[in-house]
């Protein structure tokens, strides 16, 4: 294995993924390494924005679940309210094993090569390649890209600054009663977070995080609770714990001939917990800056870091504000702005890419602190 790839990627998630077909797609030579004898080993509902799809050229079709266009909020079990997502598209509920291994098929079938099961050990920079150090053979490369995920070790091997990671759960549980059940978010069980349950063909799939303040060791109990008092099935439910790295500001994404994407580099929002599709895009937008460094631009790292920056950090820094004061004052912020009808459209239309936080932050805001006083 002394071959020298242009690219060698460690983690084959969603970033990963990305990364490695539009890196092959311009006829560059990949490696993707994962620890993982299998994709999708992670804590996740599944839930993807539509908006994702003009950025490949292959059909998701046949790894979407169910198409979902109806929402459900409630308050502590109450209060609840429907909404219809006024969109030609509706959100696309996926299994993250077959999502993502659909990704690295059709990286694959643009040349990249893929070793699940491969333990990275170390890095090192010997002059003018990486020297990649496995539980096996040794693989060296021009670029490295780290998408280990929210506690990989490539981060620190690159020196870079990591980001704060935050206890997350998904339980699944399945069910018949699934295939045509809305979207449900819940408020009021997790204190510094919520409860969101996202339909499958064949089941529910219901996670929970913390997004201020210490982590909560009782999530994966909580998801128990919520499953039986809204009367899910007891029988074969599964829990997964894991880690989310939620975007906390602008940092250097980019080091000697490497780059982070994806929740490695904490492409998490710090408000709903999207992580697929920004995970995506920090792929996508990673390989566009290889192949420009490979093919002699001197800048394109950097630039990596200043263009996501400037298309997801800044609207994130809008995003952490409105957590802020959301997850403080829940009770507040599901009365006066959650269960209106149009923070449900308002948010679809974030999701979809056609509205910036930045656009309707302000106002939120606002609309928040009236509240508060009102209170």
């Amino acid at each position: 294995m002394s071959e020298l790839f242009d690219c060698v990627i460690i983690g084959a998630g969603p970033a990963g993924g990305a990364a490695a077909y539009h890196l092959a797609k311009r006829g560059r030579s990949v490696l993707v390494l994962d620890k993982h004898p299998q994709p999708g080993q992670a804590a996740c509902a599944g839930g993807v924005s539509p908006a994702i799809a003009p950025w490949f050229e292959f059909d998701f079709s046949p790894v979407i679940s169910r198409k979902v266009k109806t929402v459900r909020y409630t308050w502590k079990y109450e209060e609840p309210v429907l909404v219809e997502l006024e969109t030609a598209e509706p959100m696309w509920m996926v299994r993250r094993d077959t999502f993502d291994a659909l990704l690295l098929e059709h990286a694959a079938g643009q040349g990249a090569t893929v070793e699940m099961g491969v333990e990275v050990t170390g890095i090192a920079w010997n002059g003018d390649r990486w020297h990649i150090q496995t539980n096996g053979e040794p693989r060296f490369a021009r670029y490295l890209i780290g998408a280990d995920g929210a506690n990989g070790p490539v981060a620190p091997w690159l020196k870079l600054k990591t980001p704060k990671t935050r206890l997350a759960a998904t339980l699944e549980v399945p069910s018949t009663e699934a295939e045509s059940a809305p979207i449900d978010f819940a408020f009021g069980q997790v204190k510094n977070g919520f409860i969101w349950q996202f339909p499958k063909a064949d089941g529910f799939s219901i996670s929970t995080s913390t997004f201020l303040g210490g982590d909560n060791k009782k999530l994966p109990n909580l998801l128990q609770e919520y499953a039986d008092t809204v009367g899910l099935p007891k029988g074969d439910r599964q829990v997964r714990e894991g880690s989310l790295a939620l975007w906390d500001g602008d940092r250097p994404l980019h080091s000697q001939n490497a780059l982070l994407i994806g929740e490695a580099a904490g492409f998490v929002d710090p408000l709903t917990a999207e992580g697929i599709r920004p995970c995506l895009y920090s792929g996508m937008t990673a390989a566009e800056a290889i192949d420009q460094a490979l093919s002699g631009d001197i800048n394109a790292l950097e630039g990596y870091s200043q263009t996501v920056q400037e298309n997801w950090g800044a609207d994130m820094a809008w995003a952490a504000r409105l957590a802020a004061a959301l997850y403080r004052f829940p009770g507040i912020a599901y009365k006066v702005a959650i269960k209106q009808p149009i923070a449900t459209q308002i948010m679809l239309k974030i999701l979809c890419g056609e509205l910036r936080y930045s656009n309707v932050a302000n106002r939120a805001l606002r609309r928040l602190s009236g509240g508060m006083m009102g209170g």
